[in-house]
């Protein structure tokens, strides 16, 4: 795989390596239960997003099972306002999209802006042929935001992950390079 070169610009984002500064509002967000809701696990303790924001600052992006976490802020005013990750999936050319937002950024655009950057790095810059996003049923502002990316829904798996003390139905999206390359021009 290319370097992943950073920061990535977009009209109103930048898109950069967490580093140690983002972590107290990195966890303002990771500790609230609304934020938890459609994450694995609970909400976050200081220690987890600690471990997470090293994790995320200190990223390596060679193989398969590697992860890119980007700390997203705005162009006009630096501070954490969400991340935006993509995962290196087995198989050739394949990954996964992901993204959080705090909730002041929420219902901006933010989301859609950021991970519309990631789709560019991967099939521009990365050579990726497929990226999918796997989310909650329930997750209908994601789900909107997958349909603004041009994304289309492939897969309903009924039931599939219980968490949370729930069965929750699994929705995946996807879009190809190619069908990405077509969106992106229009």
């Amino acid at each position: 795989m290319p370097e992943i070169h950073l920061p990535i610009r977009t009209g109103r984002l930048v898109l950069r390596r967490f580093n140690g500064g983002d972590l107290d509002a990195f966890h303002a967000y990771h500790s609230l239960p609304e934020t938890a809701r459609f994450l694995p696990g609970p909400a976050k303790t200081y220690t987890q997003s600690m471990e997470r924001v090293g994790r995320y600052a200190n990223f390596v992006f060679e193989k398969e099972g590697d992860w890119v976490a980007l700390a997203i802020e705005a162009a006009d005013q630096p501070g954490l306002l969400g991340e935006v990750v993509l995962k290196w999936l087995p198989g050739r050319g394949q990954a996964e999209v992901g993204w959080t937002l705090a909730p002041a950024a929420r219902g901006r655009g933010y989301g859609t802006e950021a991970a519309n950057a990631v789709l560019r790095l991967g099939f521009e810059e990365l050579g990726l042929h497929r990226i999918e996003a796997r989310l909650d049923e329930l997750n209908g502002v994601s789900a909107s935001l997958c349909d603004r990316l041009g994304m289309r829904l492939e897969a309903r798996h009924i039931d599939k992950w219980h968490y949370k003390g729930q069965w929750a139905t699994e929705l995946v999206y996807a879009i190809l390079a190619d069908e990405w390359r077509i969106g992106s021009r229009s």
